[in-house]
C-alpha cells in the first residue's frame, strides 16, 4: 500500500479531530437507525472511508533497527543474557555474535565451552533474534563494514566496561568513530572470573580424582591462576536480586485455561548447552513450561556441600533467560506433590536422563511418586550429556595444563604474556571503577 499518496487523509484528520470525530458518531448513529426505519439506504462505514489502513501511521514502513553485540560467552550466566537484553532494548531486532574459539585462545586463553554449546547458549535467550558464529574479537574495519552492509546493522553494542585487545586498545575503537556505538549498563555481581573462582575453591570437592589434577593450596601453584584465584577462596556471590530484575527477565503471561502445562525441575547450576537442550524437549511436549528450581539447601543435599556454585536467585534469572521456558518456580520443592499439580494444573511432569547426584548423600523417597501415580510421569532422553560437574572439571582440567606448562621455557614465555595481559586488565578495571558514573536504561 502506498502511505504517501494517501497522507493528505491522515493529515487533514489529525488537524481535524473533533470533524472527524463528528463523523464517526453521526455514521455509527445513521447505522443504528436502519434498523427502525426501513428503506432508508445509509452507507455504511466502510463505504465512508474505502480504506482505513490509510489512518494507521506510516511508522510500520518505517526501518526496522538492528543492532549488534558479540562476546565470548563462555560459562553462560545472567550477566550476559541481561546484557543481552538491554542491547535488544535498543533496536528492533538482534544480531549476537559468537566470538571463535581461536580468537578466544588469543586474547583470553582456552574457552571452557566449544564454539557448539556458546552457539546453542545464546541461541537459547529469548531475546536473540540471529546469531553469526565465528566473530572477530575485534571490530576490525572490514568487518565492521560487513556488519553494516550485509547484516544491515545500525548499531554495535557494548557495555560500559573496558574491553581491550592484548595491546590495550579498545576493541570497539572503530564502531565508536563511525558514530554507530552504543553503550548498556554493566550487570555487576557475577563474570565469568568470579564464577572460575567458585568453581576452584571448590575444587577439592568437585574433583574425583585428587592425584589427576592440580588444585587450590597445591605447593605447585605458581602460576597467573594461583595469584588471581587463591584471593577468591571461599568467596561468596555479591548479586543484589531486586523484583523489577525478575520482571524484566519474565514473560508476564500464564498459561491459558485449556493450555497443556509442562513441568521440570532441577538444580540448573552453571547453566548449560545441555539444559537449553532438555528444556527445549519439554517445551515441545506442551504449551506452557513451568520449571521448577531446587533451593540452595536442597541442592547441597543432593550434591555435596560444595554445591550449588551459583545461589537460587542467580540460578533462576539463568532459567528465565530461556526462550522456551514460560515461568519458574523460584525454590520449587523436591517432591512433586498432588498440591502442586493442582495448583498449577500441570498436565504431564518430565525428566531428563542425564542428572547430577551425589550417590553419598543418602537415598531419598521417590519425588516423582504422585505424577507417576497419576500417569502424568514422562522420562524424556537428554540431548546432551553435559552437567555442571562435568563443565567444573574442564576448567580444572584447564588449570592443570597450565600449571604444567609453566614448568618448561613455553610456559614461562605464556606466564609473562599472561602476567603482562593481566596487568593491563587490572589497570584498566581499577579506571573503570574509579571513573565509573550511572548509565541509565537497565
Amino acid at each position: 500500500m502506498d502511505f504517501e499518496s494517501n497522507s493528505w487523509i491522515g493529515e487533514r484528520l489529525c488537524y481535524y479531530p473533533r470533524l472527524f470525530g463528528g463523523v464517526m458518531l453521526t455514521a455509527a448513529l445513521l447505522g443504528v437507525s436502519t434498523s427502525y426505519f426501513t428503506g432508508i439506504s445509509v452507507p455504511t462505514l466502510p463505504h465512508l472511508l474505502p480504506n482505513l489502513n490509510i489512518l494507521r501511521k506510516k511508522k510500520r514502513g518505517k526501518k526496522r533497527i538492528r543492532v549488534y553485540m558479540d562476546g565470548c560467552f563462555d560459562l553462560m550466566h545472567y550477566g550476559h543474557a541481561n546484557a543481552i537484553r538491554q542491547a535488544k532494548a535498543l533496536g528492533d531486532e538482534l544480531v549476537v555474535g559468537v566470538v571463535s574459539d581461536e580468537e578466544i585462545v588469543a586474547n583470553k586463553g582456552p574457552p571452557v565451552l566449544c564454539m557448539e554449546e556458546r552457539l546453542a547458549l545464546v541461541s537459547g535467550l529469548k531475546w536473540v533474534d540471529e546469531v553469526i558464529a565465528n566473530a572477530p574479537y575485534a571490530i576490525t574495519e572490514d568487518f565492521m563494514n560487513r556488519l553494516f552492509n550485509e547484516h544491515k546493522i545500525d548499531y554495535i553494542i557494548h557495555g560500559d566496561d573496558p574491553c581491550l585487545l592484548p595491546d590495550g586498545t579498545d576493541a570497539y575503537a572503530l564502531a565508536k568513530q563511525a558514530g554507530r556505538y552504543k553503550q548498556i549498563k554493566r550487570t555487576e555481581g557475577v563474570s565469568s572470573t568470579d564464577i572460575v573462582g567458585r568453581i576452584l575453591s571448590s575444587a577439592k570437592s568437585i574433583s574425583q580424582d585428587s592425584t589427576k589434577a592440580s588444585l587450590p593450596g597445591d605447593d605447585n601453584m605458581n602460576g597467573v591462576y594461583a595469584e588471581e584465584k587463591m584471593a577468591n577462596i571461599d568467596q561468596i556471590s555479591h548479586f543484589l536480586p531486586t523484583s523489577r530484575r525478575i520482571v524484566q527477565f519474565s514473560n508476564g503471561k500464564g498459561p491459558g485455561p485449556n493450555a497443556r502445562v509442562v513441568y521440570i525441575d532441577g538444580a540448573f547450576d552453571l547453566f548449560h548447552a545441555g539444559h537449553v537442550e532438555i528444556l527445549r524437549s519439554a517445551r515441545q511436549l506442551g504449551d506452557f513450561l513451568l520449571v521448577g528450581v531446587y533451593t540452595d539447601q536442597t541442592v547441597s543435599e543432593l550434591r555435596g556441600h560444595q554445591y550449588p556454585l551459583m545461589n537460587l536467585h542467580e540460578r533462576s534469572l539463568s532459567v528465565l533467560a530461556c526462550r522456551y521456558v514460560d515461568e519458574v518456580i523460584i525454590g520449587s520443592p523436591w517432591e512433586v506433590t498432588q498440591d502442586m499439580v493442582t495448583t498449577f494444573n500441570i498436565s504431564v511432569v518430565v525428566h531428563g536422563t542425564v542428572s547430577d547426584r551425589n550417590t553419598s548423600t543418602g537415598e531419598r523417597h521417590d519425588p516423582y511418586a504422585v505424577p507417576k501415580n497419576m500417569g502424568i510421569f514422562r522420562v524424556i532422553d537428554s540431548p546432551k550429556d553435559i552437567t555442571t560437574t562435568s563443565v567444573a572439571q574442564r576448567i580444572i582440567a584447564n588449570h592443570e595444563i597450565y600449571v604444567e606448562v609453566t614448568g618448561s621455557s613455553r610456559g614461562n614465555s605464556l606466564l609473562k604474556k599472561c602476567r603482562k595481559r593481566n596487568t593491563k586488565k587490572e589497570a584498566s578495571e581499577k579506571k573503570y571503577y574509579a571513573e565509573k558514573q550511572y548509565v541509565s536504561g537497565d
